[in-house]
């Protein structure tokens, strides 16, 4: 399991779109060219991702912070 997805966020998500329940899964997330996969929850029907906040505004900024001063 991820580190950004916990035990209890596979009972509580379904996705806005079409209402089904968020499914762990590969997703390749990509910023100016770079591009890593990471597991996160998403809709098996229309494959709508959720990224979490700690995702958001953790990781992902330091990676785009890193890039940037490039």
């Amino acid at each position: 399991m991820s580190e950004y997805i916990s035990s209890d966020d596979l009972d509580t998500w379904e996705c806005a779109a079409c209402g089904t329940s968020l499914v762990i899964g590969k997703v390749m997330i990509s910023y100016l060219g770079s591009a890593y996969p990471v597991d996160l929850l998403k809709c098996p029907s229309c494959g709508l991702v959720l990224i979490p906040e700690e995702l958001a505004m953790g990781k992902m900024l330091e990676v785009e912070k890193s890039l940037e001063d490039k």
